[in-house]
C-alpha cells in the first residue's frame, strides 16, 4: 500500500481501505479521550500525539495497526503487552483479531504520566540551574564590591 505524505491524521487515515479507516478512528478517539489536552500531528509520516513533548504514535498496515511506543518494563503491561510486540518499541494489532482499546488508553494514561513526569523534573532543573546562577552572579557582584 503506497501512500503520500498526510498532511493531518485525517488525510492519512482516508489513504486506507474502510475497514482500517474504522480502527485508525476508533484508536485515534481512544487516544483523543485518555490524553485530551494532547495535541494530534504528523511525525515521522504517522500520526502522532503530543503532550509535553511526543506521547504516542499510531500507524496503519494492510493486515495490522500499530501503536508507537509500548511500555518497557512495566509490570502491569508485562503480560498482556508480550502477544502484541512487533518491532523494537511497538505494540503490533493484527486486523483479523479484536484490537485492544482499552490496552491502548491505559498506555496512553501511562506515556502521559512519563511526560509530565518529565516535563516536571526538566522545569525543576532549570529552576535550580537560574538560582545557581542568580546566586553565582550575586557572590561576583559582592566580592567585586569588596576589592
Amino acid at each position: 500500500m503506497k501512500r503520500s505524505a498526510a498532511k493531518n491524521i485525517d488525510e492519512y487515515i482516508e489513504e486506507f481501505p474502510d475497514n482500517v479507516q474504522k480502527v485508525l478512528q476508533k484508536i485515534r478517539k481512544t487516544i483523543r479521550k485518555a490524553a485530551p489536552h494532547a495535541e494530534e500531528t504528523i511525525s515521522y509520516a504517522i500520526p502522532t500525539f503530543k503532550l509535553n513533548g511526543n506521547l504516542i504514535y499510531f500507524a496503519g498496515y494492510q493486515n495490522h495497526v500499530s501503536v508507537y511506543p509500548r511500555p518497557r518494563g512495566v509490570k502491569e503491561f508485562e503480560k498482556e503487552i508480550a502477544q502484541y510486540e512487533g518491532g523494537k518499541g511497538t505494540l503490533r494489532f493484527p486486523l483479523d483479531q479484536p484490537v485492544p482499546f482499552d490496552l491502548i488508553a491505559r498506555v496512553t494514561m501511562y506515556r502521559v504520566g512519563q511526560n509530565m513526569e518529565a516535563s516536571a523534573k526538566k522545569a525543576a532543573a532549570k529552576k535550580s540551574t537560574k538560582k545557581s546562577a542568580k546566586k553565582g552572579s550575586k557572590k561576583r557582584a559582592t566580592s567585586s564590591k569588596k576589592r
